[in-house]
């Protein structure tokens, strides 16, 4: 099994959850937004080696057929990407050959070699501003960013391969706003630079390292006027990637599916549960609306679990707990942990 992006926040997570289920692991990051100090974590809690970890780019597709010479690949789950609205609307250019590139070089680059099955990690951030209420995948796309239109044409690109291609099994999943860490404290999520997501910045505001929370725009039509998003424990996004893997024998083509747990948190919300979690009260001030940032983005999951069965089982609560167990373990983050090897050519 492939693993893209294997040492970022939700790809590290699922390789734990494949570790632990009995899969066998290759690998590749260019840590633009990790650090490979995050695997030898992943093993420790595993209790397993990953097996392969390779430092590379996928959009160099020379050195990506290298691995798939190497190792004998059945599938892939697609993480790696630049993942964050605002800076996407600071760069777009990048995020374009970023995530639209790199998935265009993989999809070569497993067509090349036989392997047709495919995990990829969509966002609920395509649907843009939808309007209120849970949002299925019917639900036309209205990307209001750069990221979310890169991953909508990603989208695109493997629905329409899989049209002209029958040998393809792709199951793409919409994910809604995952947070917390793994319950070991561990693993969690440690973005380089300002966190462009809510919950770790929260977390660092918290345990010190930042001195307010930015609360980007109080003026949103929701009950506190900030943004209403729908918030999912890593830990139920990756158990959902392991279910999906054994769906990719259900048939070829392309199927989407929406991974949330059907209500909405505002930030505000998100600020209150977070105080509640470290006995301390979060600072924070208010700063203009960002750039592509929607009003409301809550997931109808219904598919999913008539398809599969699966069901988010943590909740908001849940979510901060755990991320707060791993910052007070963690206060520099990853900083100063021992490195897990790369395979060596």
């Amino acid at each position: 099994m492939l693993v893209t992006g294997g040492a970022g926040f939700i790809g590290s997570h699922t390789c734990v959850e494949l570790l632990d289920h009995g899969y066998e692991l290759i690998v590749v990051d260019d840590y633009s937004n990790s650090t490979p100090q995050v695997l030898a974590r992943v093993e420790r809690i595993a209790g397993r080696f990953v097996g392969a970890v390779y430092e590379l780019d996928i959009r160099d597709r020379r050195a990506l057929s290298a691995v798939f010479d190497r190792h004998s690949v059945d599938a892939v789950v697609h993480f790696a990407a630049h993942k964050a609205v605002g800076e996407s609307t600071r760069m777009p250019i990048e995020y374009y050959d970023t995530n639209v590139g790199g998935t265009t070089a993989l999809l070569r680059t497993m067509h090349d070699h036989g392997v047709h099955q495919l995990v990829f990690s969509s966002s609920c951030s395509i649907y843009g501003d939808a309007g209120h209420g849970p949002l299925d995948e019917a639900t036309p796309a209205r990307p209001t960013s750069p990221y979310a239109a890169s991953k909508w044409v990603c989208e695109q690109i493997l629905a329409d391969v899989c049209h002209r291609c029958p040998e393809y099994t792709v199951l793409c999943l919409r994910y809604f706003n995952p947070a917390g860490a793994h319950p070991s404290g561990l693993l969690g999520e440690d973005p380089r630079g300002a966190p462009d997501n809510l919950m770790p910045y929260v977390a660092q505001v918290a345990v010190g390292r930042r001195p307010r929370l930015p609360v980007f725009g109080d003026d949103y039509p929701t009950p506190d006027g900030t943004a209403i998003r729908d918030y999912l424990h890593v830990m139920d996004t990756v158990e959902a990637h392991r279910v999906a893997l054994d769906h990719l024998a259900d048939g070829p083509g392309m199927r989407v599916y929406n991974l949330g747990v059907g209500k909405g948190s505002s930030v505000l919300d998100v600020v209150a549960a977070f105080s509640e979690a470290c006995g301390r009260p979060i600072p924070y001030e208010v700063a203009p609306r960002r750039p592509g940032d929607a009003t409301e983005l809550v997931a109808d999951a219904t598919a999913v679990a008539r398809a599969w069965g699966w069901h988010p089982t943590r909740n908001l609560a849940d979510m901060c707990r755990d991320a707060w167990r791993f910052q007070q373990l963690n206060p520099s983050g990853y900083a100063g942990s021992a490195r897990r090897p790369n395979t060596k050519d």
